[in-house]
């Protein structure tokens, strides 16, 4: 098989070389380079004084329970690696900057399958190396970067380039952190950048440079300016889109960093949490104003410098307690706690399993503090999860109210959703209809038959699930083959069959304006959907600008330019004929069947050192509960009940009439729904009359007219009752469910509401007429 870059002589054979052994200047980026720096400790050194001294506080033991401590562990990780490395040699080298950071800086990323990597690089995203972090942009303390590497834009002031692992190391043996009264016995800096969401920018916003610099459109929602970048394989770096542009201008991968930054939330003080929305003033924003103001009484940091809801400060909350064990530590009040927990409580599990069979990549370290830490990250990450989101029910109408400073939901998107489960129960509670339902699914893998538990229904029109979806687009297809990649390379697999469903042949061959659907992240150029809920008030310009639109980017108000979005998702509900009651949950899964079978499927062992992970990954899942989705929050549904309103006029007997139903109105037919009257005088003439344009008040006949014209009119019937003499023993019967399936009113139809009088002959009242109260309802389905 040719080099998928055949034309640029420097890759070789995919059959003939198991990773790349240099990396294409398609993937080096900006930034400190390996071997710039040296001397990254591992956190046993750190341990030492910062662990093993107070489990609840100590920056050690909660860092230990992170998936950024295992970041270099994690399967899906190695799994994704491994499929990006054969779409693009070299490519990897993007997924080892953030996964490994001592193996990269220690340039031990080549090749760059991770198969140099030695033990010590398994330690994650670990202490020393965040606390040499420095601002790219120089403003604070000058770490390493050299020409053409410089990661900022050169501008008086310069501006950071910030995403995709371009960070700076600082080269001294100082740590830098965020107190200017630290004593240790290392040395040590005060740093601002330590309480910026910038920082954790430099790895949780993602771009693809690949994408970025060689496809038609960049794999961005707009174009690059002219001249900023090359569009020729293996030209130099200086004239590549990641050394040329901020990288969030390009190959749009993953952004929490840039849909942070895309609401003012991030430059809210926790002290104004007043002002906020009521609906926000809930959840993890909730948490982490209470938790700051437990710091101090405004919940500012302890030296005056304000606090906004960064990042750190819902993911690194102020805690109280000393960050070393030394007797001379000073107890602080607001300890950053170290758990830097997001939403994935299942990649621990997988870890473990395979650590235990003897499979995990960089295995076999996992000592059993680790593993508590880990259960007690795994119990972190669902506590996240439950606070990052609120339901509420209106009407026939729920609303999904996003509780974070991000999108909901956030990170990585490939394999992760979120969705709402409704079930309907009917008036014997039976369940009549389940909407978002999960369960087993059997399919077919690599010819064996297995049960897997997934979404049912991918396209199930009463459901609703929130995700980002990416893919290709015609051109850049056309480009790749070009470049010599098969027209065989399956974009997407069969979720049952696990036959290709769509190639990258077909999908060059297609119409104008053809994409298609694909995990391949090393090779996806277009966001073709994302429905995740924006955080509150993201601005349309800055979103667009940070490629961090909704796609389309009408929905959630449809702001247009100069706009914000809504931070919630208002979703219409469908109950089935029969429906009294649903019970409803917003769940999440961290990992889905079709990702994990993709990421086997599309494994062609190539990648010698990385040939099993696929297989090791989807192992791993099926023997944990196959990232069984999780609890997020719930509400529940109540069929509306017909509700009387407005005054009856009192008759010339001295009685009140009285409307009356029984049944329930629906538009099926399913159930009878009669509306009557009762308290009205005997064998006189009267008629329903009802409206769908709402109430009213308004003076009638000597009452009121409770209902807001324009107004239909039933036939008249006899009151019946007492066959001598007036009294109130008369009733009136109307079978509104055979109007409403007679069709002879097209306004009435289902989630139609209602609104319904009686009118009858009083010849002894004013006007000669009575009315009754009014009632009204919604037409059920």
């Amino acid at each position: 098989m040719p080099s998928p870059l055949s034309s640029v002589g420097a890759l070789l054979s995919l059959t003939a070389i198991a990773a790349a052994q240099s990396v294409p200047t398609e993937v080096q980026m900006p930034g400190t380079q390996p071997g710039q720096v040296t001397g990254t400790n591992t956190s046993e050194f750190c341990n030492n004084c910062h662990g093993n001294y107070s489990v609840q506080v100590e920056p050690w033991r909660n860092w230990l329970g992170s998936a950024m401590a295992h970041a270099t562990r994690d399967p899906l990780f190695w799994a994704a690696t491994a499929v990006a490395e054969q779409d693009f040699p070299g490519a990897a080298d993007l997924c080892l900057r953030c996964h490994t950071p001592l193996g990269w800086l220690g340039g031990r990323s080549t090749p760059t399958d991770g198969s140099a990597l030695v033990p010590d690089d398994f330690d994650g995203v670990s202490c020393h190396f965040c606390h040499r972090l420095t601002d790219p942009d120089r403003s604070e303390h000058l770490g390493v970067q050299t020409a053409p590497f410089v990661a900022n834009d050169g501008g008086s002031p310069a501006e950071a380039y910030l995403g995709s692992a371009m960070y700076v190391a600082w080269a001294g043996n100082h740590r830098l952190g965020p107190y200017a009264n630290a004593s240790s016995p290392h040395a040590s800096l005060q740093s601002q950048f330590h309480r910026s969401s910038d920082l954790c920018g430099t790895c949780h916003d993602v771009s693809n440079p690949v994408v970025g610099d060689l496809a038609h459109n960049h794999g961005a929602m707009a174009p690059l300016a002219a001249g900023t970048f090359s569009g020729v394989p293996g030209s130099p770096v200086d004239g590549k889109a990641a050394f040329n542009n901020f990288p969030f201008q390009y190959g749009i991968v993953e952004r929490t960093f840039s849909e942070h930054r895309s609401t003012p939330l991030s430059d809210t003080r926790v002290s104004a949490y007043a002002t906020l929305p009521a609906d926000l003033q809930a959840g993890s924003i909730a948490r982490a104003h209470a938790d700051a103001l437990l710091s101090t009484p405004t919940g500012d940091y302890a030296d005056g410098t304000p606090r906004t809801f960064t990042c750190q400060t819902c993911h690194m909350s102020p805690t109280q307690g000393m960050g070393a064990g030394q007797s001379q530590a000073p107890v602080r009040a607001d300890l950053p706690h170290h758990d830097l927990t997001g939403g994935n409580d299942w990649v621990s599990d997988a870890i473990q399993w395979l650590d235990g069979q003897g499979r995990l990549v960089g295995g076999g370290g996992l000592t059993a503090t680790k593993l508590t830490a880990m259960d007690v990250g795994e119990q972190r990450a669902r506590s996240n999860l439950a606070n990052a989101a609120s339901l509420r029910v209106e009407g026939d109408t729920v609303v999904v109210t996003n509780l974070t400073g991000h999108k909901l939901l956030s990170g990585y998107p490939d394999g992760r959703r979120m969705w709402l489960r409704v079930r309907w129960f009917d008036a014997q509670d039976a369940l009549v209809r389940e909407d978002g339902g999960y369960g087993p699914l059997a399919v077919q893998h690599n010819g064996q038959a297995r049960v897997v538990q997934t979404l049912l229904d991918l396209h199930d029109v009463h459901g609703k699930v929130y995700e980002a979806e990416f893919g290709l687009t015609r051109e850049w297809a056309q480009q790749l083959l070009a470049l010599g990649y098969p027209p065989s390379l399956a974009l997407a697999y069969d979720r049952t069959t696990g036959q290709p469903s769509t190639t990258l042949g077909q999908l060059g061959a297609a119409g104008p304006g053809a994409t298609a659907a694909t995990f391949h992240f090393a090779l996806a150029n277009t966001p073709l959907s994302d429905n995740r809920i924006p955080p509150w008030r993201m601005n349309h310009d800055e979103a667009l600008a940070r490629n961090v639109l909704p796609v389309p980017a009408d929905q959630y108000g449809d702001p247009g330019p100069g706009g914000e979005y809504e931070h919630f998702d208002r979703v219409a509900l469908d109950p089935p004929a029969g429906a009294e009651r649903a019970e409803l949950e917003l769940l999440y899964q961290a990992t889905s069947w079709e990702y994990v079978q993709f990421l086997a499927l599309a494994n062609d062992g190539s990648v010698t050192h990385l040939a099993s992970v696929g297989q090791d990954l989807l192992d791993a899942w099926s023997a944990t509960g196959m990232a069984a989705p999780r609890l997020m929050a719930t509400a529940s549904w109540q069929a509306p009940v017909p509700q009387r309103y407005c005054t009856a006029k009192v008759n010339s007997r001295g009685c009140i009439p009285q409307m009356t139903w029984s049944g329930t109105p629906s538009a099926s037919g399913a159930t009878p729904f009669t509306i009557g009257a009762s308290d009205v005088l005997n064998r006189r003439p009267g008629l329903l009359f009802y409206g769908t344009n709402g109430a009213a008040a308004a003076p009638f006949q000597g009452g009121w007219r409770c209902v807001a014209t324009p107004l239909a009119r039933t036939p008249t019937q006899d009151s019946g009752g007492t066959a001598t003499g007036t009294d109130c023993s008369g009733t009136y019967a109307y079978d509104f469910a055979a109007r409403i399936l007679s069709g002879n009113d097209p306004s009435l139809v289902s989630g139609r509401q209602v609104w319904a009088q009686f009118w009858t002959r009083d010849p002894q009242a004013s006007f000669t007429t009575g009315l009754t109260d009014a009632l009204t309802f919604v037409i059920r389905p």
